[in-house]
């Protein structure tokens, strides 16, 4: 009974949010929840009758009760009970009771337990499921292993005002079986984000809450608020096609289904592109979120973007990560941290070779311009570098590489490190730290921040900027590959001697779409583990 009637309380609020007539819990509430634990504390909300007291208890076996009222208050009829806080563990029951003109209506909960809770954003790359990735069999088989680590997933939909509630939700809290983590191609349950929790839980040993919430083919402007991309000198904008739909595109399972179609009526042509109208999803998938507490968000995103506002991508990426940051500290009354840990994918590969530099572009942009995070443009942050995780054979598309789990694990080295405070956590692979140029021997000396781990020797995957001889100046230059590299510890000799007729005007590393083949970039950490990320570097005249 307490499932079923989650389930119309969750119809109810998705269609008709600002209603009075009835007693729920918002959307993303139902039985195997996992809330924020102690020290923060977990929200509660949802719609009631105006005028009218809730009483929201936590409960368990040979456990005391926690009690909290609040009354129904504003035209809109909703309702929010801050919880104390709770250590990690379950399960537990929550029993939300309205008290209004002598009737009491109640809606019961079970089997929630108190974790971590993160959420998980981005386009295809985090949509792609379990069932798609490498491994995939034994992968699915593992599942039940994990009970403790749940899963929730928000429906495709967009929309043209910002959503106080989600109008439709895809996957309800569940436990993780074979089924619920491969029910179809870009669909539900993400590799990624699931196996970031797992791999999470493996180390944490307690209850992780993943929410997924990501639309393929997307770029950051659509999961930005309008003041975000004010910021950035971005206007509305209306998309590829036709006028916006009034109030929200009815999308959710139905789309999820029919986007592998070439005959269904919707505004996008492919499941490779999702809507790139300014702020839709924010609206409709993110700002419905913000009462929630959390830990922090996972990201992986950006290939929409190097067709899309490429060269503003480090004013649109910060920006968006530092207004959903403010948002959710507000909208969960100052429970989530406003310097929530935000971590992400620096793009992988595309083609070979490529038309033009938008991916190293967007990759750089990835970083605010240093090439590295955390950093002071983007502090509390974590990157996984995946440009040699290429996948030529993908099929579904080689801008799809199947190997998730590498990219999981580098994200949770980078969570344990940033996060969680883990010391003597090697998450980043080596950066430069100082660059020597020995103008009249022509090389460069380039001091790494770690002893270096080589793996091959491809002299390409430096080049060095020539002045052009059109111009015999630094006003103009093009890039030539290095003539040799040497390395030892945690430096690389680079050699351009004959390259150039004048002085080098920059250096770049791994500057092209697909800069190595599978794990075998030339640069790496001592362990093997993580590959050095691209880098630009320019001289002063």
């Amino acid at each position: 009974m307490a499932g079923f009637l989650c389930l119309c309380t969750i119809l109810v609020s998705a269609l008709s949010p600002f209603t009075d007539a009835a007693f729920n819990l918002a959307s993303y509430y139902a039985d195997h929840m996992v809330l924020q634990k102690a020290p923060a504390k977990a929200i509660i909300w949802g719609y009631g009758d105006v005028g009218a007291y809730v009483t929201v208890s936590i409960y368990r076996v040979n456990d005391g009760v926690m009690k909290k009222t609040v009354q129904v208050g504003g035209y809109a009829g909703i309702w929010k009970v801050t919880l104390d806080p709770v250590d990690h563990g379950g399960p537990y029951a929550l029993l939300a009771e309205q008290f209004f003109r002598g009737l009491v209506t109640g809606i019961e909960l079970q089997d929630i337990y108190f974790g971590d809770v993160w959420l998980c954003g981005g386009q295809s790359n985090m949509e792609m499921t379990v069932a798609q990735i490498f491994n995939a069999s034994k992968e699915l088989a593992e599942a039940s292993k994990y009970p403790h680590v749940r899963l929730f997933t928000a429906s495709l939909v967009q929309a043209k005002v910002e959503l106080y509630d989600l109008a439709r939700v895809d996957l309800q809290w569940s436990i993780p079986t074979a089924e619920t983590l491969a029910q179809g191609e870009f669909t539900y349950f993400s590799a990624v984000c699931w196996l970031f929790g797992r791999y999470l839980y493996d180390t944490l040993k307690y209850p992780i809450g993943l929410v997924e919430s990501c639309w393929g083919g997307t770029p950051v402007e659509a999961w930005s608020s309008t003041r975000t991309l004010e910021k950035c000198g971005l206007l509305p904008h209306n998309g590829r096609n036709s006028p916006f739909p009034e109030p929200w595109v009815e999308a959710g399972e139905n789309h999820r289904q029919k986007r592998h179609s070439r005959d269904y009526d919707f505004r996008y042509y492919d499941y490779y592109y999702g809507p790139d109208i300014y702020s839709v999803l924010w609206n409709a998938m993110i700002h419905p979120l913000l009462n929630m507490t959390m830990k922090g968000a996972i990201w992986y995103q950006g290939e929409a973007n190097t067709n899309l506002n490429t060269d503003l991508y480090n004013c649109t990426f910060p920006a968006m990560i530092e207004d959903w940051r403010a948002a959710f500290h507000e909208g969960s009354d100052g429970q989530t941290d406003k310097d929530f840990p935000f971590g992400f994918v620096q793009l992988s590969t595309y083609q070979k070779p490529g038309d033009d530099d938008n991916f190293p572009i967007i990759r750089w942009h990835q970083t605010a311009d240093f090439g590295y995070a955390p950093n002071p443009r983007m502090q509390n942050t974590f990157m996984a570098v995946a440009i040699d995780l290429c996948d030529e054979a993908s099929p579904y598309g080689s801008i799809h590489p199947r190997d998730k789990q590498s990219v999981a694990q580098r994200l949770v080295l980078g969570a344990r490190a940033v996060a969680y405070g883990e010391k003597g956590i090697e998450f980043q692979g080596p950066f430069p730290k100082d660059i020597i140029v020995v103008e009249n021997e022509a090389y460069m000396n380039i001091t790494y921040n770690q002893k270096l781990l080589i793996k091959s020797t491809s002299c390409s995957i430096f080049e060095v900027g020539c002045p052009s001889p059109q111009f015999g100046d630094m006003e103009d230059f093009q890039w030539i590959p290095a003539k040799s590299i040497s390395f030892y510890l945690n430096v690389a000799s680079v050699s351009y001697k004959g390259c150039c007729k004048s002085n080098i005007t920059a250096v770049r590393y791994a500057w092209s779409d697909w800069p190595c083949e599978y794990k075998q970039c030339p640069i790496y950490s001592f362990d093997g583990l993580l590959p050095a990320p691209p880098f630009i570097k320019y001289f002063q005249k």
